[in-house]
């Protein structure tokens, strides 16, 4: 008798057979092999800052900051009067994603916007003395988490990372 529907396939027949291939062996795996993995930078830089990020969220949640608020932050404090483009520039951000950001910011009375003294169609964005003071306890409480973090690290290995690193971005 024909299959009522063509489009249904079989299941082959669970029947042993002598010519069924032989299933391979199983065996535990006693320590995980990952050294190809450590041969990649990107792992290697994934699994460094997830190290540090996990506490940088934790820190950052007591000033009410994720990290692209501590960057945005970060830079108008050591840039007062840096424009919104500038801060696209130099944290690869889009536009559109800063705009709310940096209402955001300003709606806390982190920031506040002034005209820009050469540009009359630019604003530059300031601390204000609220967000000046936030952003140096932020500030330090990164510092001393990187510093924890990197602590199997000597200075100059740790200054040698940092410089390799922003060559791959910078």
């Amino acid at each position: 008798m024909a299959n009522a529907n063509p489009s249904r396939t079989q299941r082959p027949s669970r029947r042993a057979s002598s010519s069924a291939p032989s299933l391979p062996v199983v065996s535990a795996v006693e320590q995980v092999d990952t050294s190809y993995l450590q041969t990649l930078l990107g792992y290697n830089a994934r699994r460094a800052a997830l190290t540090i990020i996990e506490g940088f969220l934790e820190r950052m949640a007591e000033f009410g900051l994720r990290p692209v608020d501590f960057s945005v932050m970060s830079v108008i404090q050591h840039n007062p009067g840096v424009t919104s483009r500038q801060l696209c520039a130099a944290l690869n951000l889009l536009p559109p994603n800063l705009v709310g950001l940096i209402q955001s910011l300003e709606t806390r009375g982190l920031i506040h916007r002034l005209p820009h003294p050469t540009d009359g169609r630019a604003v530059g964005l300031h601390p204000t003395p609220e967000g000046a003071a936030l952003m140096q306890k932020a500030e330090q409480a990164a510092t001393d988490l990187e510093e924890a973090r990197s602590a199997r690290l000597t200075a100059a290995q740790r200054k040698t990372l940092l410089e390799l690193l922003q060559k791959i971005y910078l």
